[in-house]
């Protein structure tokens, strides 16, 4: 796509996986149905707290091995929607194999910079790096998230308390959102455009897989497809994982199935 002579409209549509995908929003309120019957399940390390503000929260599943690996697993919706609540069913798939589970909230835009959201994300990590061996979480984490979580899931690699990441349909370049509808929450800076996009920055030489579904739109699966270039010339361990017929949604049922592609990535990634 030729980017510098698209119409505002296509350019917001190159973006608008809710427009892209009919009946795609009906997946989130099912994912939504099954999360809270999980976490009525399993109440007791929920709403956590790491920091002042009121999305600043852990939900925590632990394993019965406290030494087993635990997915962390970052919600998407543009930085600027969903909530943590709503995918506590993405660690099923993980879940079935002995894994702990993490789902941290954050501040949405543009209640928070993306700096902003960046900053809380690391001081999450700190929180959970300090004290999740007191919730019966003290194995090796392996940081997800999808769409703005996938961002989010590079974004977080270079924690000192982050074995190895799986970013799932992520946004890696920044720079063209700022010609979209996605940007009016935003307001995205230059300095956040260079320091904020995982292709801009030097990669972290920790293991990475990189998935996305190969029906879903062209600059997320180019992204997806730089980011792994980008890597590989790095000489950085992991992987590029297409899913063959996904879109944006029905990928993350590869993650709540145990068997499911997403889920035997991830048991990959354990050191």
């Amino acid at each position: 796509m030729d980017w510098a002579t698209m119409s505002r409209a296509d350019r917001d549509a190159a973006y608008n996986n809710g427009a892209a995908v009919p009946g795609g929003l009906e997946n989130i309120a099912r994912w939504a149905e099954a999360s809270a019957a999980i976490r009525a399940a399993a109440p007791a390390h929920l709403d956590l707290p790491y920091g002042t503000g009121e999305r600043n929260r852990w939900d925590l599943f632990p394993a019965a091995d406290p030494k087993a690996p635990c997915l962390v697993f970052i919600h998407g919706g543009y930085w600027q929607r969903q909530t943590r609540e709503t995918f506590a069913c993405m660690a099923d798939g993980v879940r079935a194999h002995g894994w702990s589970a993490a789902l941290p909230g954050y501040t949405l835009a543009p209640a928070a910079t993306l700096t902003g959201i960046v900053a809380e994300l690391r001081a999450a990590f700190d929180w959970l790096e300090e004290n999740g061996a007191a919730h019966g979480i003290d194995g090796p984490l392996i940081v997800s998230g999808w769409s703005a979580g996938g961002h989010l899931a590079a974004m977080m690699l270079g924690h000192p308390a982050v074995a190895a990441g799986l970013a799932v349909s992520g946004v890696f370049e920044l720079g063209p959102l700022r010609d979209t509808y996605l940007n009016a929450a935003l307001n995205l800076s230059d300095r956040e455009i260079a320091t904020l996009s995982p292709l801009r920055l030097t990669p972290v030489p920790k293991p990475l897989g990189i998935a996305y579904g190969t029906a879903e739109l062209p600059m997320l699966m180019a992204d997806s497809r730089a980011l792994s270039t980008c890597r590989a010339a790095a000489h950085c361990a992991g992987f590029l994982l297409p899913v063959a017929g996904a879109n944006h949604f029905t990928i993350l049922e590869q993650l709540r199935a145990p068997d499911g592609d997403l889920t035997k990535a991830a048991l990959t990634l354990v050191p």
